[in-house]
């Protein structure tokens, strides 16, 4: 990729993975030692939320057992503690992503309060009736419904990019799409329901040959591979602390500040004002303009030692471990009898959805979680793509760097108790 090596794998493909001690690295997972109905828990639900190491958890009880305080309005030295702290990963989240100043970097609940912060604030500016935009048939709903509900309030028309039988995007039909009324494009880096890794890098080009913003959602590809997001050249980036090793409710959206110094506020309230008067209120600079009221700040705060941890572990090391998992779960999920895997692209990264012959997946799901097994079952927010494959829902085993071949075969020998079952 242009922002870096991609990541995902090719079937077949396997790389050495010598110099990664994942058993040394599990140690800093607490919860992976824990146990499930008298099982050992075996994690394979990281693309829903990874777990946290316990640098992340001591930060946050550290925050609130020596820090705890309101950021940015208190002159005590708990909030001035408090502020550095939030703003250093503001500081960190800049470097991590090679934005170009830390006033790109606007902190939200979540990827889907960021993409809904774009379609709001750029959306009801810059789209106008008749207008298009563009998203993929690979979408979670977090990015297909804010852009629905704007091309319904703006009388603009929502195009989508149709998917093969493999999952993977037809981009002759994405360049069909293209026209001078294409005024936004909005796509996922990584599908959370195939796994496929869609070419970003060439959507982006297209568009920017037009002038046309895009947004990449990267909630599943920032935590399994190095995002520059200068080099990929994409308008807004969007992903969730949650995913990255990090706590809940905190999420994060790249905007280019040309972009963003143009957007109006996405809600009003502290923080994100200058000056207020009954007259008019004037509005704060970047990035608080789009931080309105108390954010999540031990959140916050325990993603900076997420972001240390990760880059410690090093991009490459993360990719080869996973990419040579991600091919040894794919030959084993193969050659099970009675399992069908949903999608077979051309790149993958850490997630196989499949089926059990004559099973439903929340019985598999159920199952698996009597052995100690943890996968995610349902139509994983991605009803479209469900439906272009003709299936109401899916098993789905993603990976993460702190899981093991092993427990990959005792999640094998889990889907037999299944069978048995359901004889």
């Amino acid at each position: 990729m242009s922002s870096a090596k991609a990541a995902g794998s090719a079937p077949g493909k396997e790389v050495s993975t010598s110099a990664f001690n994942v058993h040394e690295i599990r140690k800093d997972f607490p919860i992976l030692h824990t146990e499930v109905h008298g099982k050992p828990l075996v994690y394979l639900d990281n693309a829903a939320s990874t777990q946290k190491p316990q640098c992340v958890i001591d930060k946050v009880a550290e925050y609130y057992s020596a820090t705890n305080a309101n950021i940015h309005r208190g002159v005590h030295l708990l909030s001035q503690k408090a502020t550095l702290e939030y703003e250093g990963v503001r500081e960190k989240l800049a470097a991590y992503l090679n934005a170009s100043s830390s006033k790109e970097i606007i902190f939200t609940r979540g990827t889907t309060e960021a993409i809904n912060l774009v379609a709001y604030s750029y959306g009801r500016k810059y789209i106008h009736e008749g207008d298009e935009i563009i998203i993929s048939y690979l979408e979670h709903h977090s990015n297909i419904v804010p852009w629905q509900m704007l091309c319904e309030e703006k009388k603009a028309v929502l195009k989508v990019i149709r998917m093969d039988d493999n999952g993977d995007l037809d981009m002759d039909h994405f360049h069909s799409l293209l026209s001078e009324k294409t005024k936004f494009i909005s796509v996922v880096h990584v599908s959370n329901a195939l796994g496929t890794v869609n070419p970003v890098e060439e959507i982006i080009r297209a568009a920017k040959e037009r002038g046309i913003p895009v947004l990449v959602d990267g909630a599943q590809s920032v935590q399994h591979q190095h995002i520059d997001v200068r080099a990929l050249g994409c308008d807004f980036f969007v992903f969730s602390a949650h995913k990255l090793y990090a706590p809940t409710g905190v999420g994060v959206l790249y905007g280019r500040k040309e972009l963003l110094e143009k957007m109006p506020p996405y809600q009003g309230g502290g923080d994100m004002i200058a000056s207020v008067s009954f007259e008019k209120t004037t509005y704060n600079e970047l990035p608080y303009k789009f931080e309105a009221g108390t954010p999540n700040i031990e959140g916050v705060i325990g993603l900076g030692p997420a972001l240390d941890y990760i880059q410690k572990l090093g991009f490459d090391a993360i990719q080869n471990y996973e990419n040579d998992l991600l091919v040894y779960t794919g030959k084993i999920l193969r050659g099970t009898p009675g399992v069908k895997l949903l999608g077979e692209p051309k790149v993958r990264s850490s997630v196989y959805s499949f089926q059990l012959e004559g099973i439903h997946p929340h019985d598999t799901g159920t199952i698996l979680d009597l052995e100690g097994v943890a996968i995610r079952t349902g139509h994983h927010c991605a009803q479209p793509v469900m439906k272009r494959l003709g299936v109401p829902a899916t098993a789905r085993v993603s990976i993460s760097f702190y899981n093991t071949k092993e427990e990959i075969d005792y999640f094998a020998l889990s889907l037999q108790k299944v069978f048995e079952v359901f004889k």
